[in-house]
């Protein structure tokens, strides 16, 4: 359930109250201020129960439906270096405490070249959204499903492949997070791989709905990331 399908649930709701209680719910919500957490939804959903038109258990279920489609969702209103860089490093370092923030203690050479380390591999983390690219709009209103079927669009930017052995790229639905592993080599010889801005020694790749199934090779399983980051860095001398 996406924000307009719950929106196209709760009219059809409405459209159960009187008359005379829809034109008062119309007139309230046409001068209804919001302020996080009370929203236009919260107010029409006391409003129904208090006229009877559904029980809290009604709204119990139709909570767990939403959430449970929509679980990171709140990750599309972060601002995009929270995003990308805290939350993203973050996230792998609670899926596996052997990701540690890298220093000296733990290379003598780091001078913020890269994000994490990992039993002395050092690993670059990229994080992206996937996001409708024909909806106009924020990213929160252009977020997608992972079975919606539409166009999307997520750019890993700022590579440089010369600094970090491994690439942890993590592509972010509103109800899946999908991670993708690559050796630094292997960022290079992708073809998808371009420059970022002319002649700059920054490159980028794009997935979209065009070629993700082209990166199915380097999909890994929460689980497996890990041992796939190992692997993928064995090969590497420095």
């Amino acid at each position: 359930m996406n924000v307009q399908e719950l929106r196209s649930y709760l009219d059809s709701l409405v459209g159960s109250l009187s008359r005379e209680d829809q034109s008062l719910l119309k007139a309230r919500l046409e001068g209804l201020v919001s302020v996080f957490p009370f929203n236009e939804y919260e107010f029409i959903l006391i409003f129904l129960m208090d006229r009877g038109i559904i029980r809290f258990s009604d709204y119990e279920d139709l909570r767990e439906k939403y959430v449970s489609s929509n679980r990171y969702l709140d990750l599309f209103g972060l601002a995009p270096r929270i995003f990308g860089q805290v939350w993203g490093e973050q996230h792998l370092m609670d899926l596996d405490q052997r990701f540690r923030k890298p220093d000296k203690s733990l290379d003598p050479d780091y001078q913020g070249q890269y994000d994490l380390w990992f039993e002395g591999l050092r690993v670059e983390v990229k994080a992206a959204r996937a996001i409708d690219t024909k909806k106009r709009g924020d990213l929160v209103s252009k977020a997608l499903r992972r079975d919606s079927g539409g166009p999307f669009w997520m750019n890993f930017q700022q590579l440089k492949s010369d600094t970090c052995d491994v690439f942890v790229f993590i592509g972010v639905w509103v109800d899946e997070i999908v991670y993708w592993v690559m050796s630094a080599e292997e960022v290079k010889s992708n073809k998808y791989l371009s420059h970022q801005h002319r002649g700059g020694i920054e490159y980028q790749i794009g997935i979209t709905d065009r070629n993700i199934v082209e990166f199915d090779p380097y999909k890994v399983a929460p689980r497996s990331l890990p041992d796939i980051v190992k692997s993928k860095g064995r090969s590497i001398q420095r």
